[in-house]
């Protein structure tokens, strides 16, 4: 069975899709932490961010956020972008996702 988030961009799962190329998905975090909340992730699986085809996708995964946070009006006021790796980083998902986080000041450590 296919990761939640390979069966999000076969489009077999709902989802509110923010942005989307030929690389690329932006959706909303159903469980969002602040009040811009977006996961942008590779329409190719793969694991995390240090797996050895991350690198390859990191170029359209910024492109999509730098659209998004200009979309949002994020970049003046500045927003957080977020990978966890791991189970021990907080990964929940095993595919590379990142988080867009904006609309509220952000504060250090993060957690």
């Amino acid at each position: 069975m296919a990761c939640i988030f390979c069966r999000i961009v076969a489009k077999e799962i709902p989802a509110q899709i923010l942005y989307e190329d030929d690389s690329v998905l932006a959706i909303a975090d159903i469980n969002p932490v602040a009040p811009v909340h977006i996961l942008v992730l590779p329409k190719q699986h793969i694991e995390r961010i240090d797996s050895p085809q991350a690198p390859g996708c990191a170029s359209a995964l910024f492109k999509a956020i730098a659209h998004l946070a200009a979309m949002y009006n994020l970049t003046a006021p500045g927003f957080r972008v977020v990978s966890n790796a791991g189970q021990a980083g907080g990964q929940s998902v095993d595919h590379l996702h990142l988080h867009l986080l904006g609309g509220r000041q952000c504060s250090w450590p993060p957690g």
